[in-house]
């Protein structure tokens, strides 16, 4: 991308939120993590940029602060926005904790996003995003060409590394930023258990955010709410 392509992508990002609003929406959340677009400027291991948006982490994280200024200016005062980043990519050579830690720094003029802090990089170490095994067998049955098939039977799970699940597992680097930063925070990662959720508000995150126990039972919250359950069903095969 040369710099006029960037600047028309970040003038996208605008266009996206006023789109949004349009459609009726009251929030928009802009995905800066797990190896896409955004994370991969942030990330070493795929920037590999001479000019200004590569090498040192300000420049790295150049890109992201322009979305966010066009994002924001989109947005004016009556959406919410919400920003999705990662705290490690999750492999050697990618962005790691102490980077992502300096990265708050950049942040003094984004007081008004609330962020998640996840982890993972899909097309590297996707279930470090996830945390669990690849269904690799489920995964194989859908792919029509049958030398593929074979192929990702066999070495998927090589290729493709488990990374053991348990609840809450992006709590203890989530921890540090809540430390410093001053910013509305939504916990992601993991979240099964009424006792979990609460240790997660109970230590200072404003808001918990959930996928996984929401595909199992879309009425989990309000179930929890009524005392009908306290865990989520989910076995985070992964299947879904």
């Amino acid at each position: 991308m040369n710099k006029t392509d960037i600047q028309n992508i970040v003038k996208d990002f605008g266009k996206a939120v006023h789109l949004a609003r349009e459609c009726g929406f009251d929030a928009v959340e802009v995905h800066a993590g797990h190896g896409y677009l955004i994370s991969q400027f942030l990330s070493p291991y795929t920037n590999k940029r001479k000019d200004s948006f590569g090498g040192t982490l300000e420049n790295r994280a150049r890109f992201m602060l322009m979305v966010m200024d066009e994002v924001k200016k989109a947005a004016g005062t009556d959406m919410a926005l919400l920003v999705k980043t990662n705290m490690r990519d999750g492999f050697k050579g990618g962005m790691e904790l102490d980077e992502a830690l300096e990265v708050r720094k950049c942040w003094n003029r984004l007081e008004q996003l609330h962020w998640y802090f996840s982890g993972g990089f899909v097309s590297k170490a996707p279930m470090y995003v996830m945390r669990g095994a690849m269904p690799i067998k489920v995964f194989a049955y859908y792919i029509e060409n049958w030398l593929m098939k074979f192929f990702v039977r066999m070495l998927g799970n090589y290729l493709v590394r488990e990374v053991p699940f348990r609840e809450a597992y992006f709590l203890e680097d989530a921890l540090k930023f809540r430390a410093q930063l001053k910013l509305p925070l939504i916990y992601v990662g993991g979240l099964l258990s009424y006792e979990k959720i609460n240790e997660v508000l109970n230590n200072g995150f404003e808001f918990v955010a959930f996928a996984r126990a929401l595909i199992k039972d879309p009425d989990f919250i309000n179930k929890l709410k009524n005392n009908e359950l306290s865990c989520s069903e989910c076995d985070t095969s992964n299947y879904c």
